[in-house]
């Protein structure tokens, strides 16, 4: 049995048995690869999947156990070249960040700026998404960390450290009625047709109660996932929006005046997220303690420990 086999079988449980599209996945030939899988059947002493003719139906239920074995030795083996890499060159290597468009768009690029003069020789990559989409590449490894609120459901195997709140503001255009109100209202926002973030982003759910426990049923007349595409349209007068704090920037939306909505909607914590079992590089705490200054790496370190002991704990009880 070869770390190889395990990582087809895994690719091929990953891809639904989809032999054709793990094959060229791993750039391998498909008869090459049910090959290998065929040999682990044969040294394992068990059937892998069940057939229906020359079909893969499922995974067995031995299968299943094993495959869950496998991914956990394949990531403590990219674990343990990631240790060597660390030891071998530490400002070399590649990070790659999963955030949502507000966070790329506002929150990064002075961190980015400041990681980037500090290890010039670490190539940064950005995906983008809503919260639970960041999450999952992170879950999936697609990702080295997250930088978003918390998905809508919990993402079993992801750590999440809050970094801090994400207050929200009511962009109108200038002259709207709204800036002669003295106090801004859910009431008087109802008035007006809105512009928010698309259901994706918890985000939105916090409005939508909001507007609920007051017995208020407000005018979405858009949904969008990015601030920016938000902002014009309420230049244009489709209707106002309602965004996180930092999305306004006086100096470039000269058209648009920000009202403090605060005191309306509950705040947004946004969370650095980190696979439990992924061994960070340096230059990865020292990015994330750029991002959050309270979450150095003896932090961090200690939440992953905590979490993992907690997943023991729990499988424990559970077997």
């Amino acid at each position: 049995m070869t770390l190889q086999q395990l990582r087809y079988l895994s690719e091929v449980a990953r891809r639904d048995l989809n032999i054709s599209k793990a094959a060229e996945t791993l750039h391998i030939s498909q008869p090459g690869l049910s090959r290998q899988l065929q040999l682990l059947e044969e040294e394992l002493g068990v059937e892998l999947f069940v057939r229906n003719s020359k079909r893969l139906v499922k995974l067995t239920q031995p299968a299943e156990a094993i495959v869950a074995i496998a991914r956990r030795m394949l990531e403590d083996a990219d674990n343990i070249r990631a240790v060597g890499r660390e030891f071998a060159g530490e400002a070399r290597g590649s990070f790659t960040i999963a955030t949502t468009h507000t966070q790329a768009r506002y929150a990064l690029p002075g961190v980015l700026r400041r990681f980037t003069t500090r290890y010039p020789q670490v190539k940064v990559s950005l995906r983008q998404g809503t919260p639970t989409e960041v999450s999952h590449l992170v879950r999936a490894g697609h990702a080295d960390i997250s930088i978003a609120t918390e998905p809508v459901e919990a993402i079993p195997g992801l750590v999440l450290l809050p970094c801090y709140r994400l207050h929200r503001i009511v962009l109108v255009p200038a002259r709207h009625p709204l800036l002669r109100a003295k106090r801004l209202t859910l009431e008087r926002l109802a008035r007006f047709p809105l512009i928010t973030y698309d259901y994706a982003f918890i985000g939105r759910s916090k409005i939508t109660r909001a507007f609920e426990a007051r017995g208020l049923a407000p005018n979405i007349v858009l949904n969008a996932i990015d601030a920016d595409v938000i902002k014009t349209y309420v230049e244009f007068g489709l209707g106002i929006a309602i965004l996180p704090g930092m999305a306004y920037e006086r100096r470039r939306d000269r058209g648009l005046r920000a009202l403090d909505a605060s005191h309306l909607f509950e705040p947004n914590t946004i969370h650095v997220g980190i696979r439990q079992n992924h061994y960070l590089r340096g230059y990865m705490y020292a990015f994330i303690e750029m991002f959050a200054p309270h979450l150095k790496r003896a932090v961090v370190e200690k939440a992953i420990s905590e979490a993992a002991s907690r997943a023991r704990a729990a499988a424990g009880e559970g077997s």
